[in-house]
C-alpha cells in the first residue's frame, strides 16, 4: 500500500502555526514511508474563502519547503461528485430527506436544552413517509446513523477511542439548496484522492466517528486516523496571537529560516529521545506517529529564536547575504553597491555567530553599508568618543597609515604596540576605534573589521570622527 496523506486547509485566513505543524507531520509521514502528500483547499465556505488566503497558504507551504504531490485539489470543484454520493446513499436507503423547518429545529433544540439533553436532531423524518412532506419546504439529506451499539476509532496517536452510537445524530449530507456539507465533502474527497492516513488536530476527533460511519455506509475503505494534540501557549492556554499564533509569512518577515521553523514545529508534540536539533533529512528518516505525544505542546518563541540562531550560524554565507540584502535595502532605501556587498560577505562569518534572526543579522551588518552618522545615536558608543578619544584616534590613524601587511593579525599586533606606546590599555584604544568604524560599542573583532574595510575606508572613518564632531 502506498501511503497517501493530505493537508486540507480552509482558505479563510493565513497558514498559522498549528496548520503548518499539521502540514509538516503529514509531509514527513508520507516522505518517511515513501508515499505522497496531497494539498487540498477546502473552500466550500464560499462566503469566507478568499483568493488572498489561498495565496497565503500556498506561499506559506512553499516558504516552509513542504512540497506536495500532484495538483492542488479545490474542494468546491467537486460539489457535483459529492452530491452524487449523497444520491447513492439515498438510493441504498442509507440516507433520507428531512423536511424540518428552521422553526421546528429551533423548537427541538430549545426542548432538549430545557430537558437537559444534548441538542441533537431527533430523527423525526428518519422513517416517516415522504408523502407527508410539506410542499413548501426544501428538504436536506441526512445519513442514517446507527442508533445502538458503539463506534471505536483506532487512532494511531490517541489509541482506541469509543463513543456510544446514540450520541451520534443523523447529520446533514446535503443542504436544502443541494450543496454538500463539510462532512460529506471531506469523506468523498478523501476516498477519491486515495487517502490512506488522516493526520490532523485532535479538535477533529469528534468528526472522525461520523466520518468513519460514512465511509462504512459507502463500503469504502476507512483511512487510518491520527489525531495530534493542539498547541498551547507557554501559559498553558489555547494558542492565540499574543502567544505567537501568526501566519508563517510573519515568521519569514521577522527573519526566521524555514529549516529552523520546520525543526521547531517538529518538536512541538513529537520527540526522538533528547534530540533537539534535527535537520530535515534526519526528520524524514526518524519520523513516525509513535513519537507523537498525547499532551498539548507549548509554543515558546524564545526556543524558536535560539533554534533559529543555530541554523543561521551554520548557513552558507552567500545565502545569508541574499537574505539580508532586501532587509538592508528596505532600511537604507537603496541596494548596497558591489563594494559594500563584498564587505558584507566577508563580515558574515563573524556576524552570524551571534545573530538570532535574519533581521538582527542585517541590523548588525548595517555598518558595512553606511558610515556612522555623528553625533552617534548609540549613547554607549558616543561616550567612547569623548575626552581624549579623538586625540587617540588621530594618533592611531597616523600610526597605521603605512602599516603593512593589512591583515587582522598584523593590525592587532600593531594596535597593541601603539597602545603600549601611548601608555594605554588596549581597550582604551580599541573601543573608540570600534565606535568610529561601526557607530556601536559592540561588534565582531575590530581587527577583522579593519582588514575587511581595507586601509582607505578604515582611515576615512577614523578621520571623519573629529570633522563630524566639530559640526555638533
Amino acid at each position: 500500500m502506498t501511503v497517501i496523506t493530505r493537508f486540507p486547509p480552509s482558505p479563510t485566513g493565513f497558514l498559522h502555526v498549528g496548520g503548518a505543524r499539521t502540514a509538516l507531520f503529514n509531509w514527513l509521514y508520507a516522505r518517511h514511508h515513501g508515499g505522497q502528500m496531497r494539498l487540498r483547499i477546502e473552500d466550500t465556505d464560499r462566503k469566507r474563502s478568499t483568493t488572498e488566503a489561498i495565496d497565503a497558504i500556498v506561499e506559506g507551504m512553499k516558504w516552509l519547503e513542504l512540497d506536495w504531490d500532484g495538483d492542488i485539489v479545490f474542494q468546491s470543484h467537486n460539489a457535483e461528485q459529492h452530491a452524487a454520493v449523497a444520491a447513492q446513499l439515498l438510493d441504498a436507503g442509507k440516507a433520507y430527506r428531512c423536511y424540518c423547518t428552521p422553526e421546528e429545529l429551533a423548537e427541538m433544540r430549545d426542548t432538549a436544552r430545557q430537558e437537559g439533553r444534548p441538542t441533537r436532531y431527533d430523527g423525526r423524518w428518519r422513517d416517516r413517509d415522504p408523502a407527508d412532506a410539506p410542499a413548501d419546504v426544501a428538504p436536506v439529506v441526512r445519513i442514517k446513523m446507527p442508533q445502538s451499539g458503539q463506534t471505536t476509532i483506532q487512532d494511531k496517536v490517541q489509541g482506541d477511542v469509543t463513543v456510544a452510537n446514540d450520541q451520534l445524530d443523523d447529520f446533514i449530507l446535503l443542504r436544502a439548496d443541494g450543496t454538500p456539507t463539510y462532512m460529506l465533502s471531506v469523506v468523498a474527497d478523501d476516498h477519491a484522492m486515495g487517502i490512506t492516513h488522516i493526520i490532523r488536530g485532535d479538535d477533529h476527533l469528534n468528526n472522525a466517528f461520523r466520518q468513519q460511519k460514512l465511509f462504512e455506509a459507502l463500503d469504502w475503505p476507512v483511512p487510518e486516523f491520527a489525531h495530534i494534540p493542539l498547541i498551547h501557549g507557554p501559559d498553558g492556554q489555547k494558542l492565540s496571537k499574543r502567544h505567537g499564533a501568526l501566519g508563517v509569512e510573519a515568521y519569514r518577515d521577522m527573519g526566521y529560516l524555514p529549516e529552523a521553523m520546520r525543526n521547531y514545529l517538529l518538536r512541538l508534540g513529537w520527540s526522538h529521545g533528547d534530540d533537539e536539533i534535527i535537520d530535515t533529512e534526519q526528520a524524514m528518516e526518524w519520523f513516525d506517529l509513535d513519537g507523537v505525544g498525547r499532551s498539548a505542546a507549548r509554543f515558546d518563541l524564545a526556543k524558536l529564536e535560539n533554534l533559529n540562531g543555530h541554523y543561521i550560524s551554520v548557513a552558507e554565507d552567500d545565502r545569508l547575504l541574499a537574505l539580508i540584502l532586501p532587509v538592508i535595502a528596505a532600511t537604507t532605501s537603496e541596494m548596497p553597491d558591489d563594494r559594500a556587498k563584498a564587505w558584507l560577505l566577508a563580515g558574515i562569518p563573524q556576524l552570524k555567530i551571534r545573530a538570532k534572526t535574519i533581521n538582527e543579522l542585517a541590523e548588525n551588518a548595517m555598518f558595512y553599508v553606511t558610515r556612522p552618522q555623528f553625533p552617534l545615536t548609540n549613547a554607549k558608543a558616543a561616550k567612547l568618543l569623548r575626552g581624549d578619544a579623538l586625540h587617540i584616534l588621530s594618533e592611531l590613524g597616523k600610526s597605521i597609515a603605512d602599516t603593512d601587511p593589512w591583515t587582522a593579525d598584523h593590525l592587532e599586533s600593531h594596535l597593541r604596540d601603539a597602545a603600549a606606546a601611548m601608555e594605554l590599555g588596549l581597550g582604551k584604544l580599541a573601543q573608540p576605534l570600534r565606535a568610529a568604524l561601526t557607530g556601536s560599542n559592540a561588534s565582531p573583532s575590530i581587527f577583522e573589521i579593519m582588514e575587511i574595510f581595507g586601509r582607505p575606508e578604515t582611515l576615512a572613518r577614523i578621520s571623519a570622527v573629529p570633522d563630524a564632531s566639530a559640526d555638533t
